[in-house]
């Protein structure tokens, strides 16, 4: 059990990338107050959670009414978030790349970028979709997954409390190498969903 929950843990924390979030999180919000920051945090974290918990939900049924195998959309899903991976190791870091977004007029930065893309990302998305597939794993599993999920969110909660004097300690070039160390681990678990849903394929046929 531990094992399954330590997988997931390590997995979902590379795709959603709490550390990454925090220099997002402090130029989005760096007109608010303290309460506001705080109310803007709880927020994002809390939209990010049902997107989350949405794909974690129905992913896989959305997949079958469109008639797509699990197993395509995990290769598929596996490049997908190999090819995230290289752009977070040699594209700009993910605070370089989501300070540079304009928010539109009207636009809550609770809701956007920080809860969607930065927090609950394409790649999380894909991620707990394919950690939760019915044909693979047994409801206990999945909600090992769904606690993992939460675990991770509540972390991404509480840096994000924290994002101020974090930050003062890092930097935003701290911020940029963690985001590329996860990029690496991201790859490396890219590669084994695509060399596992390959291997699944080839004794299928």
């Amino acid at each position: 059990m531990w094992q399954l929950i330590l997988t997931d843990l390590v997995g979902l924390w590379v795709v959603i990338d709490p550390i990454g979030t925090i220099p997002v999180f402090i130029s989005v919000t760096k007109n608010l107050s303290a309460k506001q920051r705080r109310n803007t945090a709880f927020k994002a974290v809390a939209f990010a959670a049902l997107i989350l918990m949405f794909f974690l939900s129905v992913g896989q049924i959305l997949l079958e009414t469109l008639e797509i195998s699990l197993l395509s959309f995990q290769i598929t899903g596996g490049i997908i978030l190999f090819l995230f991976a290289l752009s977070m190791i040699f594209g700009d870091s993910k605070p370089q790349q989501e300070e540079q977004l304009e928010l539109e007029a009207g636009v809550d930065c609770a809701v956007f970028p920080l809860a969607m893309p930065s927090i609950a990302s394409p790649g999380a998305m894909l991620a707990v979709v394919v950690l939760t597939e019915n044909n693979r794993y047994d409801i206990y599993s999945q909600m090992v997954t769904a606690s993992a999920m939460m675990i991770v969110l509540l972390a991404t909660l509480l840096l994000l409390l924290s994002a101020g004097w974090i930050l003062r300690i890092i930097g935003k070039s701290g911020a940029g190498i963690v985001s590329r160390v996860m990029g690496l681990i991201l790859a490396t678990v890219a590669t084994e969903y695509i060399l596992s849903g390959l291997k699944l394929y080839f004794q299928s046929t």
